[in-house]
């Protein structure tokens, strides 16, 4: 299993600056270039940046800061997390991305969703009754896209396509293109239907939980005749030195995000008992570079898949603790992960 890939993911968390104040979007979007250049410099083997729009998430327009980062890259594959395909227009999205595999010389890797929030719903001009067909339709255009130069399609939310060619094509190596799934039968069955790559977010728990929805992918293969392709997953996590000083850095930022979603959401309180025990026993990947890497070997191992993707920002971290952490995972965790599934 030394062929695992290993890459990290941002939402471009809003970061404190030197004065313990939240820095202008407009630096924090500098700084996630920054630090994408960093994780090409160590070779890391994929960046993905999340869309959202909300005042504590700087990326609203992924792949123009995937483009940005392009420029100053040469090896990095340069995706989403995800891109929120159920409010925005299929074929734009398709442009954008084989715009961005032309000009990355291939290296466009997007991870497509229907997100963790809503708020692109009513901003973009959707109703939220309309969820799951949203992404159904939406989803079938692109993959439709992925295959042909030219599509035809009908169906209701948007007027019907017949022979319409799109620009830029893809070239003949075509786009890898991911599904993110956070834990839905059908839609991993959805993933299957239309020959995309399974990216499985696993924020919670202990991931062995999403067995059953590996072998759901197994079996939904065999059944529809489609080829298996590459499992990945996609866990929060952060590295200092030591364990104690990885878990110290991260609670306050960690607390300060998750008790303002526990707010909107009507969850529970996040305590600091429940923050270690997750780190512990669940799926947050924080520690020493030791420590991480023994976690991501183990559910690498465990759950039989090819791809693992960090998610190195939660909360207002400073810039200069997430350069530190890629770093790490770089230089330290990465080595130890191949040699442990060597």
């Amino acid at each position: 299993m030394t062929d695992i890939q290993l890459g990290l993911d941002t939402f471009g968390d809003v970061s404190l600056g030197a004065d313990g104040q939240p820095k202008p979007m407009d630096q924090v979007l500098r700084d996630v270039v920054e630090q994408a250049v960093l994780a090409d410099e160590l070779g890391i083997h994929f960046i993905g940046l999340g869309e959202h729009h909300r005042p504590d998430f700087a990326i609203s327009s992924p792949e123009i800061v995937l483009a940005a980062i392009a420029g100053r890259t040469s090896r990095i594959k340069l995706g989403t997390a995800v891109t929120v395909l159920s409010s925005d227009d299929p074929v734009r999205v398709f442009q954008r991305f084989s715009t961005l595999n032309a000009v990355s010389n291939g290296r466009a890797e997007p991870i497509l969703g229907r997100g963790s929030f809503t708020e692109s719903y009513p901003l973009f001009g959707y109703d939220l009754r309309d969820y799951d067909l949203l992404f159904e339709e939406k989803l079938d255009i692109l993959a439709k896209l992925l295959k042909s130069p030219s599509i035809t399609w009908s169906g209701q939310h948007r007027t019907p396509l017949k022979d319409q060619p799109v620009y830029p094509p893809l070239g003949p190596e075509g786009m890898v293109t991911w599904v993110g799934v956070g834990g839905s039968p059908e839609s991993v069955v959805r993933v299957v239907r239309q020959d995309l790559q399974l990216m499985l977010a696993i924020i919670g728990g202990d991931p062995r939980r999403f067995l059953p929805y590996i072998d759901l992918y197994q079996r939904a293969a065999e059944q529809l005749k489609k080829p298996l392709r590459p499992i990945g997953i996609h866990s929060p996590g952060f590295i200092a030195e030591t364990d104690e000083a990885a878990r110290e850095a991260l609670w306050p930022h960690y607390s300060q995000m998750f008790g303002r979603l526990g707010r909107e959401r009507g969850w529970p309180p996040t305590t600091k008992d429940r923050y270690i025990a997750e780190i512990e026993e669940g799926s947050l990947y924080v520690g020493s570079p030791e420590t991480v890497a023994r976690k991501i070997a183990a559910a690498v191992r465990d759950l039989g898949v090819q791809r693992f993707d960090m998610k190195y920002s939660t909360g207002p971290m400073p810039h200069e603790s997430l350069m530190s952490c890629i770093r790490l995972y770089g230089e330290k965790v990465i080595p130890m992960v191949r040699d442990m599934l060597a």
